[in-house]
């Protein structure tokens, strides 16, 4: 049995240090809901947000308050990606107003968007610019602010300079956390994550509070990560897609349990609780589209994931949805 140390983020205590980490398009209300209902997930940070999209008025407000947070949704970061302190300072502080209890900084996207736009993993070459941004968004707002770093932007930037910059500054400013992806920004999600330099970091700020990323797929690796690095916390991104038990996978390991495999009956189950919230979300005719990469996502835990996968490929209805789930999720023709 292994008895794990909760996760403190400034006055934010989590029982278990393993979270689910924003990613674009998926940690929405509805994904992060199923997570914590059916994971026991205790912490989780909303999709990110652009920070001037925050300041274009109460309407868009109102839209990125209902997609991005819930009051029963405790605790819960919101994250900013930008590249202005000024503005994302005042974007913060409207995050605060939302009820967000943590801000987090995206300094870390690796996708073309945001780096041709000078914002998310760009700022990993911008060490004065990212330092800059994090000290105004901490001076701003009454709660944690926390990090979301890569090791490097070159995959062969061997002294890691700007990182240890970054995290210093930040640190020093009164950042509660920092999350590091263990991979440089040009290698995206590709190769293997550098572990090493996750323990790197904890050795270098052992009295500060430091997130691991990166090939955390499972509930095992994800333990592993723990222990082998020493982080304080795990989060989980693709590990944690189409797998929303993976946090109770990870409570039954610490147990001493075999981890939970969710049934035939569960995976249903839950395929309908998404679709509904979904569906409430975003309305019964959107809904569908939005639903199937997630049940493209789903289908990995199935006995037979290529045909579900390729079946979810196709849908455009909630009728399509149904359909799929009659002929793979129904106990009367499990073997179809």
């Amino acid at each position: 049995m292994t008895a794990f140390t909760p996760l403190t983020i400034g006055p934010v205590r989590i029982d278990l240090p393993f979270v689910l980490a924003p990613m674009a398009g998926y940690t929405d209300l509805a994904y992060r809901a199923i997570c914590r209902r059916h994971g026991g997930v205790g912490y989780t940070t909303a999709e990110m947000m652009l920070d001037r999209m925050l300041l274009l008025g109460e309407k868009v407000r109102r839209k990125l308050a209902i997609l991005s947070a819930d009051p029963a949704e405790h605790p819960i970061a919101g994250q900013l990606i930008g590249n202005e302190p000024d503005v994302m300072a005042q974007a913060a502080a409207e995050l605060c107003h939302m009820g967000f209890d943590v801000i987090d900084l995206n300094f870390a996207c690796p996708v073309n968007k945001a780096l041709s736009r000078r914002r998310g993993g760009y700022l990993m070459q911008q060490s004065e610019l990212a330092a800059r941004i994090a000290r105004a968004v901490i001076a701003a707002v009454d709660r944690p602010v926390t990090l979301k770093l890569r090791r490097s932007f070159f995959q062969d930037d061997r002294d890691h300079a700007a990182f240890w910059r970054i995290a210093e500054a930040a640190f020093d400013a009164g950042a509660a956390a920092i999350t590091v992806h263990a991979r440089s920004v040009q290698a995206k999600c590709s190769g293997p994550a550098d572990w090493e330099f996750l323990a790197a970091v904890k050795r270098r700020f052992p009295g500060r509070t430091v997130i691991g990323s990166g090939d955390a797929g499972s509930a095992e690796r994800a333990i592993q990560m723990l222990r082998q690095t020493g982080v304080d916390a795990v989060a989980l991104a693709r590990g944690a897609l189409g797998n929303p038990w993976v946090f109770r996978q990870i409570r039954d390991l610490a147990a001493g349990r075999e981890p939970f495999q969710p049934s035939l009956e569960d995976q249903r189950a839950v395929l309908a609780e998404h679709m509904d919230l979904a569906s409430r979300l975003y309305g019964p005719l959107k809904a569908p589209r939005i639903m199937r990469k997630f049940g493209i996502r789903y289908a990995r835990l199935h006995s037979q994931p290529k045909a579900v996968r390729m079946a979810f490929v196709d849908i455009a209805t909630a009728e399509d949805w149904q359909a799929v789930v009659e002929q793979y999720y129904n106990l009367s023709t499990e073997a179809v």
